[in-house]
């Protein structure tokens, strides 16, 4: 169990490499655009995604592809679900990546797929309880996004920590949740994430690629 639970951790971790460092879910058009100023916007807007966005969806999605063996459909309805060519991009890049890189690891063969249901079908195989890989998964989402704060906009690491220490009581209570939940709770209503997600191309200076 112990050398499972450390193979997700460095699957999920920065240094594995899905470039999720290139990729802000729209979070830099917000902060360019003012609606993300400082730390505790930063923290409601983080909040926001993970709750009525891309973070509960991606748990939903994730807690299937821990239990359930047809990956390539839910693989279709992940790439379905997404809101603009910008999230499909960012999320089949990722997950393309994720599926690689473990797949060369680990001698699998696990296809290209959406990154929640890529991390859902390579950690089925590690037999952890599933709530554990959904709150690893939404604190790996929730640090990425905080480190692309820290990066753009006038925050200190200290500050950036203290929102994502924030987050965890979001991240346990939905990691909890999902595991009660079926495909019919799908849906995202965060909207102003999704429009900026769309509005990055349009930007005049830009660090991240969504």
């Amino acid at each position: 169990m112990m050398q499972g639970l450390l193979s997700l951790i460095q699957w999920l971790s920065p240094a594995f490499p899905t470039g999720g460092f290139a990729y802000s879910h729209g979070l830099e058009t917000a902060i360019s655009d003012g609606l993300v100023p400082d730390a505790a916007a930063l923290r409601q807007w983080l909040t926001d995604v993970l709750e009525f966005g891309a973070g509960r969806q991606d748990a939903i999605l994730l807690v299937q592809a821990l239990r359930n063996d047809d990956h390539a459909a839910l693989d279709c309805l992940a790439r379905a679900l997404q809101p603009s060519a910008e999230r499909l991009t960012e999320t089949l890049d990722q997950g393309s990546a994720f599926a690689r890189t473990v797949g060369e690891m680990t001698g699998r063969a696990l296809p290209a797929r959406c990154l929640p249901i890529a991390v859902g079908e390579a950690a089925a195989a590690l037999g952890l309880p599933v709530a554990q890989v959904v709150a690893l998964y939404l604190h790996a989402f929730a640090s990425n996004l905080t480190s692309v704060a820290m990066r753009f906009m006038p925050l200190g690491q200290e500050a950036g920590q203290g929102v994502l220490a924030s987050l965890h009581p979001v991240i346990d209570t939905m990691a909890t949740e999902a595991v009660t939940l079926t495909l019919d709770d799908l849906g995202s209503s965060a909207i102003g994430a999704d429009l900026s997600a769309m509005a990055h191309e349009t930007m005049y200076v830009r660090i991240f690629r969504t």
